[in-house]
């Protein structure tokens, strides 16, 4: 907390007002990082369309909203990765926005938990910025096809 804080410009004391822990600043960062991507992914998204559509425009949008600040990117690939994952998850809102397309789409989705269609779905965009892998538009579309494969029930 006291690197935190000395990079935040405050003491260290300062700090801890408003979190308990450096776990906690890393939750509240992690639920901030969410509601911002989510803004950025889903504020002007049109819901109508197919769902192949729809996804593929959450997933170009969270692929190049990322790829403006990769760190971004990497924080949220740590996150997942890390004993805070649960915690950072349960401490996002109700209204997530990747829930209320996994709801929109569930007619065309394979039966599996939420988690599962993210990792298989949407978390190759924030993994592949993260590891500072750059595709062009050909391998992009190619990308978002073989994930689209992966959570789409084929008799939809």
């Amino acid at each position: 907390m006291s690197r935190v804080a000395e990079r935040a410009g405050v003491a260290t004391g300062t700090a801890y007002v408003h979190n308990e822990s450096k776990e906690e600043l890393l939750i509240a960062a992690f639920v901030e990082t969410k509601r911002t991507l989510g803004e950025v992914v889903y504020g002007s998204l049109r819901s109508s369309g197919s769902s192949h559509h729809l996804f593929g425009s959450v997933w170009r949008r969270i692929y190049h909203h990322l790829r403006e600040d990769p760190a971004v990117a990497r924080f949220l690939a740590q996150i997942d990765e890390s004993p805070l994952r649960t915690r950072a998850h349960e401490a996002l809102p109700y209204d997530d926005p990747l829930l209320r397309l996994a709801a929109q789409m569930e007619d065309d989705l394979v039966e599996l938990p939420v988690e599962i269609l993210y990792e298989l779905g949407l978390a190759p965009a924030v993994r592949l910025v993260a590891s500072n892998t750059h595709l062009d538009d050909r391998q992009l579309s190619g990308v978002i096809e073989a994930c689209w494969r992966a959570i789409h029930r084929p008799d939809h």
